[in-house]
């Protein structure tokens, strides 16, 4: 049995809304096998962040060969980097990897609260440089410089349209070679949103890992958030996890299929 291997390069969320938490539910989910290189740890809840302490980068460097050496990878996906530093030695790492990879350019959580500086924002452009996709929020994408900016990496670039207005959302793909496709969904009215960019970024990875097309890994990915957000156990006095299991419980699930 082939199991997609996905290495995630991410931040850890201590509310387990976001962040490594998020990814690695959604990975299983999607029947892959998750790896891990955490970045940073952070004490946040559904409220915000309340402090940062950034991996040092030789641990950061050492768990990717860890699982590389070992257990190998198909995909990966880049989520919180931690500092421009760490941003720079994962590039240089991932340039001997032929693998997708999926970067989300995490700089602000769903809270508010800034998750990277000015330096490691500067620094994304190495990775940018190395990604099968990159999937920006509308903020986020301001922030690289437009799409312009980082479709002149070679990357496609996935423009994520929840912080839109209106009652419709819009994704857009635009591929290296300029096509396009489109998503376009009814809002979900919720403020249980935590964790949206590393469940769709995660989801997109493992689909790459097992062989899927971009557009159709893009199109299961969407899906599974919307589920999970209409699932949304309602944790939190803030902005609260989505979710992931989609109101149930697999093992039990699978105890009656026996």
């Amino acid at each position: 049995m082939t199991i997609p291997r996905v290495l995630i390069i991410a931040g850890s969320d201590s509310g387990g809304g976001a962040g490594i938490q998020a990814d690695i539910r959604t990975v299983t989910m999607f029947g892959g096998h998750p790896m891990t290189a955490i970045t940073a740890l952070t004490a946040q809840n559904t409220l915000g962040v309340q402090a940062v302490m950034p991996v040092p980068t030789d641990m950061v460097l050492t768990q990717i060969d860890s699982v590389v050496g070992d257990l190998g990878v198909d995909a990966v996906k880049i989520g919180m980097i931690g500092s421009a530093e760490v941003a720079h030695a994962v590039a240089d790492r991932l340039e001997a990897l032929e693998v997708p990879i999926v970067f989300d350019p995490v700089m602000v959580a769903t809270s508010g609260s800034l998750l990277a500086d000015a330096a490691t924002i500067a620094a994304f452009a190495r990775l940018m440089g190395l990604a099968t996709l990159v999937t920006p929020n509308l903020p986020e994408l301001a922030a690289l410089g437009g799409e312009a900016a980082v479709r002149s990496t070679g990357a496609a670039v996935l423009v994520k349209g929840g912080h839109g207005e209106g009652d419709t959302i819009e994704d857009r793909l635009v591929e290296a070679n300029g096509r396009e496709a489109v998503w376009r969904n009814p809002r979900i009215d919720t403020p249980h949103t935590h964790g949206t960019g590393c469940t769709l970024a995660s989801g997109i990875a493992t689909g790459l890992a097992a062989g899927m097309p971009l557009a159709d890994a893009i199109g299961r990915a969407i899906d599974f958030v919307r589920a999970a957000l209409a699932h949304a156990p309602e944790l939190g006095a803030g902005h609260g996890p989505m979710g992931h299991a989609l109101g149930r419980v697999p093992f039990e699930v699978m105890k009656c299929l026996d």
